[in-house]
């Protein structure tokens, strides 16, 4: 009867402690926070050996939040190349006189996903220099290059549709469609003052704040951000209480649509450059058999997975899906194009795709799943890689730079090269841990677990990474 209920016992304590297959120190965690070592998977292999040195659960399909984006810019580079460049064209539809365009300019995208104000700034320039002065017609915006019609509302993941990391992709998307507002108290006027960057002239900001005393706090500082028109996002209302000794505060959120942004941003930098734009906005697409009069290019690919991977971008991953849909199944890029070229690709190299759900490619979606298995073969596959200084520079250095800045400690700072991925109820990390013994080892840590995302997960990845560099 006494072996019956201790079996009873261990059986009923069982899920809330890990498994004798991991370390004790990666157990310690587990236990700690009384999460079931099923709702983790592990995987750590050595880049030059054939089996793993640690495996849990690693052909399970979970949730890897951003971690996702290592599938997509890998495949990114082995399919395009880290040369590839996006460019965006301008054509004259009418008459130039060398000052004068009578007729329409046109801006044609195709995809690039760092269009941003300095790239914008640039561009009007170069045609500035081409001698163009006055646009005597409309600004014609041709996107065309990407069929957006399937994705969902952009409030559709969390609720939060202005939100910069819920923007949805644009074969002409400019700046990421974001405005900076800055929050300054103006004590001479007892009032708050909002600043935007960029300055859109199509975009009306109705500031409603009341400066107030008290302590500088609470949610967005007291700022509450709203939309008069959420058709157009035209009309910006910012509302709340403020305090005069806050020192200043900060967001960005989306405003307007992605051709009214493009046009109030084009317009502006226009008119600051010294031209003229006679007429308004019209979408459409430029007639074949015209010659662009400026051509943009992007940086470079393997420059752009940078700014991906680093800093966790989750609009420019989205448009680089786009890209590959356009690219590998045809103009025009679509979601869907894109990930079966990514799924296909992976196949082709051997990885087993059973695991993956790819939705955006960004693992911006609750859909979303892969297996710790298929990511270390994917980091495998990128090490080996001709591009594999390329892939490695664009992910964060440990405790740096990127998302894993100030994270781990100062002893154990840059010796990895990782992609951390976080949701609510998902923390992940994967990518490059360099040992003391001088080994390069591949590592996965995924957890979803109610809460991993307030700590739990954080704790679980630092002490693999711990265990791994302490290897001899």
């Amino acid at each position: 009867m006494r072996v019956f209920c201790w079996l009873l016992l261990v059986a009923v304590a069982a899920p809330a402690v890990a498994r004798a297959d991991l370390p004790p120190d990666i157990e310690r965690v587990l236990t700690a926070h009384k999460i079931p070592a099923s709702e983790v998977s592990v995987l750590v292999e050595a880049v030059d050996a054939d089996a793993p040195i640690l495996s849990h659960l690693a052909t399970e399909s979970r949730s890897p939040a951003s971690v996702m984006k290592t599938i997509t810019t890998w495949s990114a580079l082995e399919l395009l190349g880290p040369t590839f460049v996006w460019q965006t064209e301008v054509y004259m539809l009418g008459t130039f006189d060398g000052r004068k365009l009578d007729g329409s300019l046109a801006l044609k995208g195709y995809g690039d996903p760092y269009l941003v104000e300095e790239e914008v700034w640039k561009l009007v320039h170069a045609l500035r220099r081409s001698g163009l002065e006055q646009i005597g017609g409309d600004l014609v915006l041709d996107d065309s290059y990407f069929d957006v019609s399937g994705e969902p509302d952009p409030g559709a993941f969390d609720g939060q549709p202005y939100r910069t990391y819920n923007v949805v992709p644009s074969a002409l998307m400019m700046n990421f469609k974001a405005v900076t507002f800055q929050f300054l108290v103006d004590p001479e006027h007892n009032r708050v003052r909002v600043v935007t960057d960029p300055t859109l002239d199509n975009l009306t900001v109705r500031n409603k704040i009341d400066l107030v005393d008290g302590a500088c706090g609470g949610y967005n500082n007291g700022v509450e951000f709203s939309h008069a028109n959420p058709d157009t996002l035209a009309e910006v209302v910012v509302d709340g209480k403020f305090s005069r000794r806050c020192d200043g505060y900060t967001m960005s959120r989306t405003a307007l649509q992605h051709d009214t942004y493009a046009f109030g941003l084009f317009q502006t930098l226009w008119h600051e450059a010294g031209g003229r734009l006679d007429g308004k906005l019209r979408k459409g697409t430029v007639p074949d058999g015209n010659l662009p009069a400026v051509v943009w290019r992007s940086r470079p690919l393997g420059e752009v997975i940078r700014a991906i991977n680093k800093n966790s971008n989750n609009v420019m991953t989205r448009d680089l899906v786009y890209t590959l849909g356009a690219e590998l199944g045809g103009v025009p890029g679509t979601r869907e194009k894109g990930v079966a070229a990514i799924r296909l690709f992976l196949a082709q190299r051997g990885l087993d795709v059973t695991s993956l759900r790819m939705q955006n490619g960004a693992g911006l979606s609750r859909d979303e799943r892969a297996s710790a298995d298929l990511l270390a073969g994917v980091l495998r596959a990128a090490y080996k890689s001709p591009f594999a200084p390329e892939f490695m520079a664009s992910l964060s250095l440990g405790g740096l730079d990127g998302t894993t800045r100030g994270r781990f400690h100062r002893d154990n700072q840059v010796l990895m090269h990782v992609k951390t991925g976080r949701l609510d109820h998902v923390s992940a990390l994967a990518g490059y841990v360099h040992a003391a013994s001088g080994k390069t080892y591949v590592i996965v840590a995924i957890m979803n677990s109610e809460d991993a995302h307030r700590g739990p997960g954080q704790e679980l990845e630092e002490a693999v990474v711990r265990w791994v560099q302490a290897r001899p």
